[in-house]
């Protein structure tokens, strides 16, 4: 699987794409391939000059909004201390079906820079592993308040451990329509946010029994709003 974002006006593949191709698995003129736009678009092609720069190919078949799902996801999430675990959580959210990922500032954030080129990077590879067409968008750093403010959907939920009144995820989660999930930082959000996001209208949700890694509980997220909206 390869990735063209450019395929409507390009039938080229990039530099690193191209060397992947010809260099690596050794292709050759005539070989069919398969590219994603990252945008819904599929499609078979035939390489027409397996140059190692700038791989030329011919598209044979097209498909359009290609693993369409029937809803979509956004998770805001605090990134972690060791930016693996982060990169991790980003790569595995990828694989299941994420529309949206938002770096969250929060007051107990231990991390309050990111690099945004990396995680794109790691976002196309997993992408392009699981087959899927459609890319997550990943957002800027952005401050708890300001996204709070902002994010304008019927379901909206943060996820917290305190001994506050919540329902789980799977029980309060309709299947179908836009969800935004908020996810906190290793010290979880204070209690201030929690109060802030519920009265933009958030509801309070736990995630299960088990006191969860930042990086698994979003992926817990993710994974159980695709169980409600696959069955």
């Amino acid at each position: 699987m390869f990735y063209c974002p450019d395929i409507q006006n390009s039938k080229i593949l990039s530099e690193e794409e191209s060397q992947h191709a010809v260099r690596v698995l050794r292709l050759q003129a005539g070989d069919e391939i398969e590219l994603v736009d990252g945008v819904g678009g599929y499609y078979k092609a035939k390489i027409t000059n397996p140059h190692p720069k700038h791989c030329e190919f011919e598209v044979l078949e097209t498909k359009t909004e290609f693993g369409k799902r029937n809803y979509k996801l956004h998770i805001a999430i605090a990134p972690t201390k060791n930016i693996e675990r982060f990169e991790w959580f980003i790569e595995k959210c990828t694989e299941i079906g994420i529309d949206e990922i938002t770096p969250l500032l929060c007051r107990f954030s231990e991390r309050k820079i990111i690099k945004p080129e990396r995680l794109e990077k790691i976002i196309v590879s997993a992408a392009k592993q699981s087959l899927k067409a459609y890319f997550p968008k990943l957002n800027p750093l952005t401050s708890f308040k300001d996204f709070i403010k902002e994010t304008e959907t019927s379901q909206k939920f943060i996820a917290h451990c305190y001994e506050l009144e919540k329902k789980t995820l799977q029980k309060i989660c309709a299947p179908g329509g836009h969800t935004v999930i908020l996810i906190g930082p290793e010290g979880d959000f204070s209690q201030e946010e929690v109060k802030m996001a519920i009265a933009e209208q958030f509801q309070a949700v736990s995630l299960g029994n088990s006191r969860l890694r930042t990086e698994t509980a979003g992926v817990v997220a993710c994974h159980t709003v695709a169980l409600i909206n696959d069955f």
